[in-house]
């Protein structure tokens, strides 16, 4: 039994030897097959997967005992914030542009020009330049005229300088003024053209110094402002006429809230002398006031306290009321005023508006005793705004020009004693399309009620004027005025009239009317480049024959031109 066991056993060996080695035949044949392969062409038909060898195994186990564990230290600062749920577009922030060159700045020029009727202009303007805390300048004109007839000759001199401070509290500026203006009696009577043969030379000569002190606009609700200024002038002509003038102003204003507490102050000290006349001519003018501003609302409340010393002395006391409203803000205003007020009479005055002035003129103040008025102003959009308001005036001892009996080519002041009532109209229109195209025009109709004469001499019922400029291009610029007056009277004395002039006397006097005109006016400027330019001007172009006053015939229509250099 157990060799059979044997047996099968040995036979199983056997068999299962044979049939291995005939298996690993095949598997030899392959792998040759395939490194044949190999050496001719590898085809990828799988990614390859590397098959990477066994870790080193660590000799050292673990050890689990080790139970110490780290814990971290944390320090918590919590905010008690509101949770806020702000859904709105964030605000895009704009990007910085880099610092901009800054442009050359051209204050300065010197302008010349010569023309018909003998014109003759000069003029320079000198300026510091772009500092805002200190600026100082100089300004000098000359311009000088010759008409047709007999020594009409007229021509004026200005010279000023002006200087300005603004610091962190204050601002102080200043300027001193010299003008000259020279001309002749030329005037001519039509009826009689021998009676002024030869006609008399006159100049005036004014030296003015002004200085002011004025504190910086603060927004604080309880600010305290102030501010203060002195003026004074030296006047003469060439006939010995002498006159000074002093004026100090100066105002205090203490802000609560809505409202303001202020009182404004004006001492005036004038002296006139001539070889028949030496007047002191001196106010006192005090202003208490409080003014509501708030939300479209703007009233003043106050009164006007005026004193007369000097040669006359008395006191009075006005209303001095003004109330501002705005209906739509920016496009519609009404504003009204009551006020009154005693306005000083001077030669300095009288020469300006009558250069043709006679000797010992009589000075006299008037006083306005009360002055209405009242209006609307505002915007229409941009570039376009418009004022019209009326007033109402009665005005004591109103001063006015007459021809004197003597001598029919001077005028002499006498006063319409008694109350003079005034009823106006006036109205502004500015037009401002753009840059290259400007408009404004003024519009004034007046009514006069005199008080004992029988006219308001030389006052005109009507006075336009406007002016026009547009720009065409960078270097051709346009411009045109108009001034329109309408007819006046003049009185003519038959007799002498008394001396002192107390009261008219109708029965030694006549009236004659002074035509009204047209003065039409243009001009052009070319710029050749940034620091020449060329110009142009006419004035009278209708060559209208007016007179504004008696016996004074305006030149007719002259053309002048010339070249202006800036730097």
């Amino acid at each position: 039994m157990r060799l059979t066991i044997f047996i099968y056993t040995t036979l199983l060996f056997v068999t299962t030897g044979i049939l291995n080695a005939q298996a690993q035949d095949p598997k030899t044949t392959e792998k040759k097959a395939e490194e044949k392969a190999v050496t001719e062409e590898i085809e990828v038909v799988r990614p390859y997967k590397p098959v990477l060898a066994e870790a080193v195994k660590l000799r050292r186990s673990p050890d689990l005992n080790d139970i110490k564990t780290y814990k971290a230290k944390f320090n918590y600062n919590l905010t008690d914030r509101k949770l806020e749920l702000n859904s709105d577009i964030n605000k895009l922030q704009a990007q910085q542009l880099a610092a901009e060159k800054e442009a050359l700045l051209i204050n300065n020029y010197v302008k010349g020009g010569f023309g018909s009727a003998g014109t003759i202009l000069a003029e320079a303007y000198i300026n510091t330049g772009r500092d805002e805390a200190l600026q100082a300048g100089a300004f000098f004109r000359h311009f000088g005229q010759s008409g047709p007839l007999n020594k009409q000759i007229a021509n004026q001199q200005q010279l000023s300088v002006f200087g300005r401070s603004m610091g962190d509290q204050v601002t102080l500026s200043g300027r001193l003024n010299y003008q000259r203006n020279g001309l002749y009696f030329y005037g001519i009577d039509k009826d009689n053209p021998t009676l002024n043969p030869n006609p008399e030379q006159q100049a005036f000569n004014f030296i003015e110094a002004e200085g002011e002190l004025v504190n910086k606009f603060t927004e604080d609700p309880d600010a305290f402002s102030y501010a203060a200024k002195l003026n004074g002038y030296l006047w003469n002509n060439r006939f010995d006429a002498k006159e000074s003038s002093i004026v100090l102003n100066g105002y205090v204003n203490k802000r609560i809230s809505s409202f303001n507490l202020g009182l404004a102050a004006a001492v005036e000290f004038g002296s006139t002398k001539d070889k028949l006349v030496d007047v002191g001519n001196n106010l006192l003018r005090l202003n208490p006031y409080i003014r509501l501003q708030a939300s479209g609302v703007k009233i003043t409340a106050g009164i006007n306290f005026v004193q007369q010393f000097g040669t006359e002395s008395s006191g009075r006391i006005f209303p001095a009321v003004t109330a501002d409203f705005t209906l739509i803000p920016d496009y519609l205003q009404i504003f009204g005023e009551v006020k009154g007020d005693v306005n000083r009479s001077a030669l300095k005055q009288f020469t300006d508006d009558n250069p043709f002035l006679n000797n010992n003129i009589a000075i006299k103040n008037s006083i306005e005793k009360l002055s209405i008025s009242g209006g609307i102003k505002g915007t229409g959009g941009p570039g376009f705004g418009y004022k019209a308001r009326f007033y109402h005036k009665r005005i004591e001892d109103m001063p006015l020009f007459v021809n004197s009996f003597d001598s029919f080519n001077k005028f002499d002041v006498i006063y319409d004693f008694g109350t003079m009532k005034l009823l106006g109209l006036e109205g502004e229109i500015s037009v401002q399309v753009s840059d290259a195209l400007k408009w404004t025009g003024k519009l004034n109709l007046e009514d006069y009620k005199p008080a004992a004469e029988s006219q308001s001499w030389f006052k005109p019922q009507m006075r336009v004027s406007s002016d026009l400029m547009y720009a065409i291009n960078k270097q051709l610029t346009l411009n045109a005025a108009v001034a329109i007056q309408g007819d006046s009277k003049a009185k003519i004395y038959l007799a002498a009239p008394a001396n002192p002039y107390l009261a008219p006397d109708l029965a030694n006097e006549r009236i004659v009317t002074m035509k009204g005109f047209v003065d039409l006016g243009a001009g052009a400027s070319y710029k050749i480049n940034n620091k020449f330019s060329v110009f142009a001007k006419a004035n009278n172009l209708l060559n209208t024959k007016y007179s504004r006053y008696l016996h004074y015939e305006a030149i007719g229509m002259n053309i002048f031109g010339g070249l202006t250099y800036s730097f």
